[in-house]
């Protein structure tokens, strides 16, 4: 059985509009003058640059698009005002805008250098090798294995099944072994290694053989496992040598390179240019917050837009295609008026956030101490800015602001409270500080473990458990006390 009741339901959507919005407040600022670049080519009825001089009567109302093309079941609504789109300022906004520079003016960028990948550098030097058809199909498939880092990090039984499937090539692990062999003749020295023992190696071998070298090598060669874990007793007992020679022998592998690849000044990786969003200067002992102006470009709506609106309200008889333009006009209008005013409210929103978060973290931004950080996180400023906590953390995650400790990435400003040994909130940033100092300042031949370190910060006021020193260590990128030991 049918049955027709009425329900009554409060609910909460976000409109497009919104959505956008917030898509915007998240894109910094480089890809934020894309999205501009984007709207510009898409929306005709959107200019970019200063509003030209030229002035103009408005005078269109409501009153003059009362009537509605009607077309069987058709309705068409052109009503518009363009005052809602335009600016009515008695002064026009290009003598408010100081332009120091002529037309004229080329836009200047800085050029990048095309240059070689690391995979063609290679190449390159294969050519100089005299190698056979098989071999050098091989060698090449060789140098196409190769990752960024330089190593190859492949079991070569796989190889020999690849080059048979990909390449047609038939071979065996010996005739690729002999081949490998070849390319890890290639600079830089360690390319194409299968692990950092090998690749540790490689580059041994081609210094000159030394005491020490001869020591490092048969040092990794035959304890790689000893050396890596720093069980340095256990090396001079083996290898029946003194400290200083042990300490010659490690100073000669530390002066390798772990990562060959990494050094190839020519590599096609894209060089990553941080434009900071906010800039924080000190002026006579008082911070100074602004934004960058790229954040704030001049946009206007288009007058030819306006000038076709005009012809129309002139026009006497209005035909049903004029009224659909009117229509298309009316849309692009309203988008164009739209992002101009989500342009704004993205400019206040970034600056009061911006300022918010320099104001709570004023101590910090006058000393450049990060033991001056206090205890931030999102819901504080949120909740100081009437907004909320997501629009905080879009503004956080992906901008940076230029101080004069250098460049940083706003989100790094957060961070959560603990309690000293007087009851205080301090930030965990704090304490990560001090935490990096202690293992700064220690002596490295008697490296501190955790429950020291615990008991130190316990002497400095702060009441941390051995767990959490750990944590914190791993999170500054910290090893044990163990792997911090020096001779």
């Amino acid at each position: 059985m049918l049955k027709q009741q009425l329900n009554f339901k409060l609910s909460q959507k976000l409109s497009p509009q919104q959505i956008q919005l917030m898509k915007m407040i998240q894109l910094p600022t480089q890809a934020f003058e894309q999205r501009i670049s984007q709207e510009l080519e898409e929306n005709p009825a959107l200019e970019g640059g200063q509003e030209e001089s030229d002035d103009f009567d408005d005078e269109f109302s409501n009153d003059e698009y009362d009537d509605n093309y009607d077309e069987g079941n058709e309705v068409i609504e052109t009503d518009i005002n363009v005052d809602d789109y335009l600016s009515d300022d008695e002064v026009p906004s290009y003598k408010l805008s100081a332009n120091n520079y002529s037309a004229d003016d080329e836009e200047r960028q800085m050029p990048y250098a095309a240059g070689t990948s690391f995979t063609q550098h290679l190449m390159q030097q294969l050519n100089t090798y005299r190698l056979d058809e098989e071999e050098e199909e091989i060698a090449q498939f060789l140098v196409g294995s190769v990752d960024e880092s330089g190593y190859i990090r492949r079991e070569i039984q796989d190889i020999v099944d690849d080059l048979a499937f990909t390449q047609n090539v038939y071979t065996t692990e010996d005739k690729v072994e002999k081949v490998l062999k070849v390319v890890q003749e290639l600079d830089p020295a360690g390319v194409a290694a299968r692990d950092l023992q090998e690749c540790l190696l490689i580059q041994l071998e081609r210094k000159e053989q030394t005491p020490s070298v001869a020591l490092a090598v048969a040092i990794i060669d035959d304890s790689f496992d000893h050396f890596s874990k720093k069980h340095y007793k256990k090396l001079i007992q083996k290898f029946d040598i003194t400290e200083d020679q042990l300490r010659d022998a490690i100073h000669e592998i530390e002066g390798l390179n772990p990562k060959p690849g990494g050094t190839y000044s020519g590599n096609t990786r894209m060089a990553e240019h941080v434009v900071p969003d906010f800039a924080i200067k000190i002026v006579d002992g008082e911070l100074e917050l602004t934004l960058n102006g790229r954040n704030a470009p001049e946009l206007h709506v288009s007058h030819d837009y306006t000038n076709m609106l005009k012809g129309y309200k002139e026009s006497k008889e209005k035909s049903k295609a004029q009224k659909d333009a009117v229509m298309f006009i009316k849309q692009k209008l309203d988008a164009a008026k739209w992002f101009i005013d989500a342009i704004k409210q993205r400019q206040q929103t970034l600056f009061v956030t911006m300022n918010s978060i320099m104001h709570h973290q004023e101590e910090y931004f006058l000393s450049g101490d990060e033991r001056n950080l206090k205890p931030m996180i999102l819901k504080d400023i949120a909740d100081k800015i009437n907004m909320d906590v997501s629009t905080v953390s879009r503004v956080a995650n992906s901008k940076y602001v230029d101080t004069p400790y250098g460049t940083k990435l706003i989100k790094e400003f957060f961070s959560e409270s603990m309690k000293n040994d007087q009851g205080e909130d301090v930030s965990t940033k704090e304490i990560k500080k001090i935490l990096e100092i202690t293992i700064s300042e220690e002596n490295k031949r008697k490296p501190l473990t955790d429950d020291k370190l615990a008991k130190i910060l316990l002497e400095k006021g702060y009441p941390i458990a051995r767990r959490t020193i750990a944590k914190y260590r791993e999170q500054l990128d910290l090893p044990v006390a163990r792997l911090r030991k020096e001779i």
